[in-house]
């Protein structure tokens, strides 16, 4: 047998196989669910954590839906308030206890606003011009539902722990940690400074735009007015102090925008803080309203059996008569007396919701004149007895006329729009104070909607469009 012998320099290739990579395997947040290894053992935060699964689970239903858009702004407000809350309360736990790691945990924190940030500036863009809405909000509720799924699995079970572990300087999500959790360290305090300090450099970009276009945003100096609030969820995150007392607002909108809805929730809410509240219809029976007020839960029997709250169904046709009647009594005199007209007697309000100018002026048809002498002295009226006023008033569903005479918006203190916007293929209800006289509030026009508990408006999510 005869050896061969090898070339200098030659080199003989093995042929390898390919190594098989095997996939990664997708994440199932249906399987996810709260565990006692999960926990950091802190009360507070475990329990924001759980909030997140919770949100998790609804987008989940919501993914399927076939318009999810509801879900969906509701989830980016969930967002808003869990960056504001959580992020806070488990910054200022970690300086407390001295984490060392602390810099690099609030760095992923302010990636985390960032990627929100950006998510609801291109959500909102993207409605803009979506033909087809439906589609659009539903990819948009996979993305978050993703993303709240990633930041569960990769930062709560991983991230945290690190610091849970410094703390409490055992292996964290059992009960052996709780003992932290009860009360010894007091973050609250320092929670509220770092909050407050997130949302002033959240606004820091806009202040120099905010002092050039809104011109509502000025302070008023030596300001001893006193301001109520609506108590409408979200709706007075959009005013600096509240309403003026004593305020006439216009609320204007189309059929079905919720201004009725909105009046009511804040004609409860005052009553509730122990103000006499008066709510007079021009076409909805007493009847009617209060059913509709208690299909909310808002108790609007006991309110009126304490005297706080009456609802009086007044015909528009008694007051053209009565309108008529005085001012051929007075031969046309333009000071008239429309106290008898108007208020129930023996009932002095503090609040008051009229609805609406609308069905008022319908019933002054071929006597405009008399339609606005009548308003003019309503105003007056109102001012004279100090009496904070809603007056509804019915207008095209993306109105820009705010009034049927348009003395009415001239004459008030405030207004404030909902509007029926259509985003392709669809209906989105938003809200916007277009102004509101002596008072600093944000200009620009937001989501809203109407839910089984009533109207909720989230001013954190700016809705763009063609409204001039």
């Amino acid at each position: 047998m005869v050896k061969r012998k090898k070339k200098v320099g030659s080199v003989i290739k093995k042929k390898v196989a390919p190594k098989k990579v095997a996939p990664k395997k997708k994440i199932k947040l249906k399987s996810l669910e709260w565990t006692q290894s999960i926990s950091v053992s802190e009360s507070t935060i475990d329990n924001q954590h759980k909030s997140i699964l919770a949100q998790i689970a609804i987008l989940e239903k919501a993914s399927a839906e076939e318009n999810s858009l509801s879900v969906l702004r509701q989830s980016i407000h969930f967002l808003s308030n869990y960056i504001k809350d959580h992020f806070a309360y488990e910054e200022s736990y970690m300086i407390k206890n001295n984490y060392p790691g602390f810099a690099k945990h609030k760095k992923i924190h302010e990636k985390f606003i960032k990627s929100y940030e950006e998510f609801k500036r291109k959500f909102a863009l993207d409605m803009v011009k979506a033909i087809d809405a439906k589609v659009l909000t539903r990819e948009y509720t996979k993305k978050i539902h993703t993303f709240l799924g990633e930041w569960f699995l990769n930062h709560i079970r991983i991230v945290d722990h690190q610091y849970c572990k410094f703390i409490s300087g055992k292996e964290c999500g059992k009960v052996i940690g709780e003992k932290i959790a009860k009360g010894k360290i007091d973050v609250s305090e320092i929670a509220k400074e770092i909050r407050e300090e997130q949302i002033s450099s959240q606004r820091a970009p806009l202040k120099n735009l905010a002092s050039i276009k809104n011109k509502s945003s000025v302070k008023f100096k030596k300001d001893n007015r006193k301001y109520i609030m609506t108590g409408v969820p979200g709706f007075d995150e959009l005013l600096d102090k509240g309403i003026p007392e004593g305020s006439a607002v216009l609320v204007a909108g189309g059929a079905g925008s919720g201004k009725t809805i909105f009046s009511l929730q804040a004609l409860v809410h005052q009553a509730e803080a122990g103000r006499k509240c008066l709510y007079m219809s021009f076409e909805e029976r007493e009847e009617r309203l209060i059913d509709h007020m208690n299909g909310f839960g808002w108790g609007a029997d006991k309110l009126i059996k304490k005297g706080l709250l009456k609802i009086q169904r007044i015909s528009p046709f008694e007051i053209t008569r009565n309108v008529d009647a005085l001012l051929a009594k007075e031969k046309g005199e333009l000071l008239i007396d429309v106290d008898p007209v108007i208020i129930p007697k023996g009932f002095k309000p503090d609040f008051i919701a009229l609805d609406s100018l609308t069905a008022i002026a319908s019933a002054f048809t071929g006597k405009e004149e008399n339609y606005r002498i009548y308003i003019e002295q309503l105003f007056r009226f109102f001012e004279k007895i100090g009496a904070t006023s809603f007056l509804i008033t019915e207008t095209e569903q993306i109105p820009k006329i705010f009034s049927t005479s348009g003395v009415e918006e001239f004459l008030a203190d405030g207004v404030i729009v909902f509007y029926n916007l259509k985003h392709g293929n669809v209906r989105e209800n938003a809200i916007e104070v277009l102004k509101l006289r002596g008072a600093a509030h944000q200009k620009k026009i937001v989501a809203m909607q109407i839910t089984g508990e009533g109207i909720m408006v989230y001013p954190e999510q700016e809705v763009f469009s063609e409204i001039d």
